[in-house]
């Protein structure tokens, strides 16, 4: 019968315990040092090495059997978000301005119990890294570790995180093969002209013209570039120029976000991004600056690890429960690098809540052991 690891169960408590404390102090990226210091502190409890500073704030341990066998990541994400949170709980953020309403806090627990349960159930073969992520959020936490060692330091195999989804409800999963997150690049447009008075105008040169009509091209890329059968976004957020009726700016600043399900695809729309930036430079006047302060590829699930991956949420929840079929959710999560590096899956179970980063998001304390029998279900699939 399919059921949460009865081990893992009577964990639930002292994962819900973690997860409060987590969620009562949360912190941003790469500043994510009290959420290391409890990981550190736990795993060290249960005689593992905890390996820190790795892109920053992060921490890894290894879990091995001493025997031979393949290598499996397991990554949970323990950044919060730069906003309030609106719940009335004992456990509320304490930090005005940032708060857990991405449900990272519930994952970082999740993946400290599986750790316990690990320990005490160790693998047949192989072993197992346990891979706590800073900075999801915007920035650039899982490059940052792989470009610190990472994997050279820890290899794997094969890579496997989780995300909790409203979008499902309680008791029910999903997992698919190929694309399963977009791609995400925020651009930042900065524009340098002339400025003067609104009733000279020969004498300036427009950075505002400039930005207005940038914001019209741009948006226009998808629709004239892009294979219409190709999911792709360009979104232009902010348009900034000008403090009064009468006079012309001398700089104007727009920017956005670029989203797609294919890595090509996603070059695709930066190049011809650039390509508008050099030419209204060429043709204006203004000095036009493009920067992309960050950008991932798509997340994309490896065929053999998807259906693992959902094998072993049907262990938990039962098969019926696994939705293989869904499409690919609009969002984006940077453990698409280390899936760029081995092959992998991302998975969604599903919990009743607001939607994540929403204020009034609450992480839901029944998923902890839910989640941690997954992974440690995914552990005994591969490793025995």
């Amino acid at each position: 019968m399919p059921a949460v690891l009865d081990p893992l169960l009577a964990l639930a408590p002292r994962m819900t315990e973690w997860r409060r404390r987590i969620h009562a102090w949360p912190e941003l990226g790469f500043e994510e040092e009290r959420t290391s210091a409890l990981v550190a502190e736990v795993l060290g409890a249960l005689g593992l090495q905890a390996h820190t500073g790795l892109g920053g704030t992060g921490v890894v341990a290894v879990i091995d059997s001493g025997e031979p066998g393949p290598s499996i990541g397991l990554r949970a994400d323990m950044d919060a978000l730069p906003m309030d949170e609106h719940n009335d709980l004992e456990y509320r953020s304490q930090r005005p301005g940032v708060a857990h309403t991405c449900g990272h806090d519930g994952h970082t627990s999740a993946l400290l119990g599986t750790a316990e349960y690990l320990v005490a159930h160790p693998p047949a073969s192989g072993r197992v890294v346990l891979i706590f992520q800073p900075a999801e959020e915007g920035g650039r936490g899982a490059i940052r570790m792989v470009e610190d060692g990472l994997f050279e330091r820890f290899p794997c195999d094969e890579v496997y995180a989780f995300h909790n989804m409203p979008l499902l409800g309680p008791g029910q999963a999903s997992v698919r093969s190929g694309a399963t997150l977009q791609s995400l690049a925020v651009f930042e447009i900065e524009i340098e002209g002339v400025g003067g008075h609104a009733a000279a105008p020969h004498k300036a040169n427009d950075p505002l013209q400039v930005a207005a009509r940038l914001a019209v091209d741009i948006s226009a890329i998808v629709g004239r570039h892009i294979d219409p059968m190709e999911p792709a976004l360009i979104n232009v957020g902010r348009l900034q120029a000008g403090t009064t009726h009468n006079i012309i700016p001398s700089t104007a600043a727009l920017s956005g976000t670029v989203r797609a399900l294919s890595k090509d695809v996603h070059e695709e729309l930066l190049g011809r991004l650039r390509a508008l930036c050099e030419g209204y430079a060429h043709i204006s006047g203004c000095r036009v600056s493009l920067a992309i302060p960050h950008s991932c590829p798509p997340c994309i699930n490896a065929p053999e690890q998807a259906a693992l991956a959902a094998e072993a949420i049907g262990d938990v929840l039962g098969r019926e429960n696994v939705k293989t079929d869904m499409r690919a959710y609009p969002f984006s999560d940077d453990f698409s690098y280390m899936l760029e590096q081995w092959p992998g899956a991302y998975l969604f179970l599903g919990m009743d809540s607001a939607m994540c980063h929403h204020p009034t998001f609450r992480f839901d304390d029944q998923l902890l052991p839910v989640a941690a029998s997954v992974f440690a279900r995914i552990v005994r699939r591969r490793l025995g």
